[in-house]
């Protein structure tokens, strides 16, 4: 399937179009992109059936810029764009304050192409002196400079885990290859990744490789050999593939998904009993001790099997030697979502459309959370939300084996209040609180804010609680230690928010948050129904926070959930 790289380059024709202001064609060529990115058969197919002028968004213009994208793997339109602008679009873009329109003022203005001419300009004062910039978005550019540095170069996983899986499921079907895995950060479920890593077992080195450097998903052929290859795919990321004899496949998996720091340890341990530890496998002099499997090499070490999202080097080779590992909460362990937007705010199905899709997954229950009275997401005022909860108990009297909540995600003024009447809240199955404005907040106020809102008796769950967006917005500053106190006091709810964009709380803030007696919800806050594939996501990350089963309450059945919402 191409969907993924046809609506790559349809947004990236998107990017620059806003950057000339043609907002209807800008528009346009959104829609068409998460129309193509969210189909569920092959894009090609469609194509080759001439039916692409019926899906929603596209018309006889883009049909035959996406004809044209699948004939050739690119879009002369697009290069065109990229001449007309020849910067370095995605690291800007990585700026808190920066979007389109900015950068091609800068562009235009300061000749300014990437972080580094960036960096240059403002620290001479020259930002400032645009049109619409100033002293404050100068100091801004400049403080979220450093943030954007560290982003560059790497993917949000929610972006990459599925191309590397479609990479894994085509080298699968290889009748030459036995066994193929992906390894590295995207198999320890990290929350960015630097690239694909892919392990197979072939008797046929060669066929394999060529297979692989000439998928479409590939730009250019970085190198090629006969046990290894490298190549550079259509969204700029390189992928990795390598070849190893089945009897050192176990060994060769454990080296490649690290962590660096995790392997470190592992050698160190093995060194300690007089052994080595490779890729090939655990050696004492000549012989091999293990090397087939991972278990079989984590065996010889004296370690039980430390599974891949726990390999960080942060304790679990200690938990591992003693046996006290913890029982992971399971991807299957999740029973509803609990944070649901529809076409009542800005989400784009309606709550009939979101509930069969939550049902379809094998779901339970699932919670209704749009927004109030937020502008930007079309947020309800007291009278709707009333009027939706009266829509909800009517579908729940429509549809079989599945509870629709009521809930709503509620905005939180700057001191903590909440933006919906008393009378109203009293109604609702569930209440997420939710930040979504003055972020810059001193800590004192910030943590002030939020504890007041953990102390409302209405409120149940608080949402994406640290309010980071990956890549694009770092974290409020925020006493974590306090935040967790309070919610252990006030029996608060913390999200483990599954947005590819967020996976807030992180990894390390979900074991503070463990550690403190916090109850947690993983949830997709999803915005349309594919968003609730997200839930993977989420609960990936509560895995790397060594989160429980029971740490989580929407593992529990709709009973047991409704008594810890009471």
């Amino acid at each position: 399937m191409q969907n993924k790289k046809v609506a790559s380059i349809l947004h990236r024709v998107a990017d620059y179009l806003e950057m000339d202001g043609v907002d209807f064609r800008t528009k346009a060529y959104r829609r068409a992109a998460h129309t193509i990115e969210t189909l569920s058969v092959d894009i090609e197919n469609i194509s080759k059936e001439g039916k692409l002028e019926e899906l929603p968004g596209i018309g006889k213009h883009i049909a035959e810029k996406i004809e044209e994208i699948l004939d050739t793997g690119k879009l002369q339109y697009l290069e065109d764009l990229k001449d007309e602008y020849p910067l370095d679009l995605d690291s800007l873009m990585s700026v808190e304050g920066l979007g389109p329109k900015k950068i091609k003022l800068l562009f235009n203005e300061l000749g300014i192409m990437n972080l580094d001419d960036l960096e240059r300009e403002g620290k001479h004062h020259h930002i400032r002196r645009l049109k619409g910039m100033g002293v404050k978005t100068e100091t801004k550019i400049l403080q979220n400079l450093e943030f954007a540095r560290k982003s560059t170069g790497r993917e949000l996983l929610g972006k990459v885990l599925s191309l590397a899986q479609e990479i894994k499921g085509r080298i699968s079907a290889l009748e030459e290859v036995s066994q193929v895995e992906i390894a590295g950060s995207i198999r320890r479920r990290k929350e960015t990744v630097g690239d694909i890593d892919v392990l197979t077992v072939t008797d046929h080195p060669n066929h394999v490789m060529d297979f692989f450097t000439q998928m479409d998903l590939v730009d250019e052929i970085i190198a090629k050999g006969h046990s290894k290859s490298t190549v550079r795919l259509y969204n700029g990321m390189d992928a990795d593939i390598r070849v190893f004899k089945e009897e050192d496949f176990g060994s060769a998996l454990l080296y490649f998904t690290g962590s660096r720091e995790f392997n470190i340890h592992l050698r160190k341990i093995a060194i300690s009993w007089k052994m080595k530890l490779n890729e090939y496998g655990v050696f004492q002099g000549d012989e091999c001790l293990a090397s087939r499997t991972e278990k079989d090499v984590f065996k010889t070490l004296g370690l039980d099997y430390i599974t891949p999202e726990l390999r960080e080097n942060t304790g679990e080779i200690e938990a591992a030697q003693e046996g006290k590992l913890p029982h992971l909460v399971d991807y299957n362990d999740i029973k509803g979502d609990l944070h649901l937007h529809t076409n009542w705010s800005d989400g784009k199905n309606s709550i009939n459309q979101m509930a069969r899709e939550a049902k379809s997954r094998g779901y339970d229950y699932l919670a209704i959370t749009d927004h109030t009275t937020l502008p930007v997401a079309r947020g309800m005022n007291d009278k709707k939300l009333k009027e939706q909860m009266s829509e909800i108990d009517k579908i729940n009297s429509q549809i079989d084996d599945i509870t629709i909540l009521k809930g709503s995600e509620v905005n939180l003024d700057s001191q903590g209040n909440l933006d919906i009447s008393e009378d109203v809240l009293e109604e609702l199955d569930l209440v997420i609180a939710a930040v979504h404005y003055d972020f810059r907040q001193e800590p004192e106020k910030m943590n002030m804010r939020i504890s007041n809102a953990l102390e409302n008796e209405y409120v149940n769950i608080l949402a994406h609680p640290t309010g980071r967006k990956l890549k694009e917005r770092q974290a409020y500053k925020l006493d974590l230690e306090q935040l967790f106190q309070k919610a252990t006091e006030t029996g608060t709810v913390l999200e483990v928010n599954s947005s590819p964009k967020r996976l807030d709380l992180k990894d390390i803030h979900v074991k503070m948050a463990a550690e403190h007696g916090c109850q947690l919800v993983v949830n997709t806050d999803a915005h349309n129904i594919h968003d609730l594939k997200n839930i993977k996501l989420g609960v990936a990350t509560a895995r790397r926070g060594w989160a429980e089963k029971k740490d989580i309450i929407n593992t529990l059945p709709l009973k047991k959930l409704l008594k810890v919402l009471e």
